[in-house]
């Protein structure tokens, strides 16, 4: 039998695991193609998965499933989210899969517990949309040319130099754990500055609140806030290392646990006005 993993929990954070070392249903949660959830015990750890058909085909919809069934999973455990799509063939190659790495995934959850990430995106003015591009390196390599490459030198370090001002400014502000930032232009004319915080559950409310107050003094910038989400960013970080050694044992479906796009995180906490 295939499994769908979706993440890694603690397998003291589910109580029905405590007399089991076979797979139990969750009460009441369905994943991907509606198939029934389950806890596979491993160790001190809880592998959640479903049974899966390989001739299925996964589809956006799917993508929204594996990110519910983390965030159903993360209301009662630190987790450690694995890639959109993560098939193990059978038992042996997921307990294999995750006894390999047992260590690192516990120190992994170690590190993240009673921590969440929030996700702020930044919509800045382009300081430089006053000059286009114009030129290009098909165009030959006349006087006008190398002028023009110098400008967009220029322009890039300027908007680098914006970007990095207004992160900086949102460390300040919101003074996280840890970050994750990347920035890119869009067609309108707007630097997009997304950005990932780590803090402490139990400070969310707190973390929303100086985010109302950032967003109605901040004019210049149109800000949209959303989480608390699992770590997803922060988990890609602590697992680099052991995606690399389970590749090695995994079967060619298995990934170790990275952080899924946010693009697949259904939008289940509205962002604030």
């Amino acid at each position: 039998m295939a499994w769908y993993a979706y993440c890694i929990g603690e397998k003291l954070a589910f109580p029905e695991l405590a007399r089991h070392r076979k797979p139990v249903p969750m009460a009441s949660v369905l994943g991907v193609s509606g198939n029934q959830v389950f806890l596979y015990p491993a160790s001190d750890l809880a592998i959640i998965v479903s049974e899966h058909n390989p001739a299925e085909t996964l589809n956006q919809k799917s993508g929204v499933d594996h990110a519910r069934v983390i965030a159903d999973c993360f209301q009662h455990s630190t987790v450690l989210p694995f890639r959109f799509g993560t098939v193990f063939n059978d038992d042996e190659s997921l307990r294999k899969s995750i006894r390999s790495n047992q260590r690192q995934f516990q120190g992994n959850i170690d590190k993240l517990r009673g921590k969440t990430e929030m996700h702020l995106k930044i919509f800045v003015d382009d300081c430089c949309t006053h000059a286009l591009d114009k030129y290009h390196a098909a165009e030959g390599v006349g006087r006008e040319y190398l002028s023009n490459l110098r400008e967009n030198a220029a322009r890039t370090r300027e908007r680098q130099t914006r970007a990095r001002a207004v992160s900086f400014q949102m460390h300040r502000l919101f003074m996280p754990l840890d970050e994750e930032v990347s920035c890119r232009l869009t067609e309108s004319g707007k630097m997009v500055l997304d950005i990932a915080h780590l803090i402490d559950r139990k400070y969310v409310e707190r973390y929303q609140n100086k985010f109302a107050s950032t967003s109605s003094s901040m004019r210049e910038c149109q800000m949209q806030v959303s989480g608390p989400w699992p770590p997803y960013h922060f988990v890609h970080r602590l697992t680099r290392g052991a995606h690399a050694q389970t590749a090695a044992t995994a079967p060619a479906h298995a990934a170790a646990p990275v952080a899924a796009p946010l693009t697949a995180i259904p939008q289940a906490f509205p962002a604030m006005a």
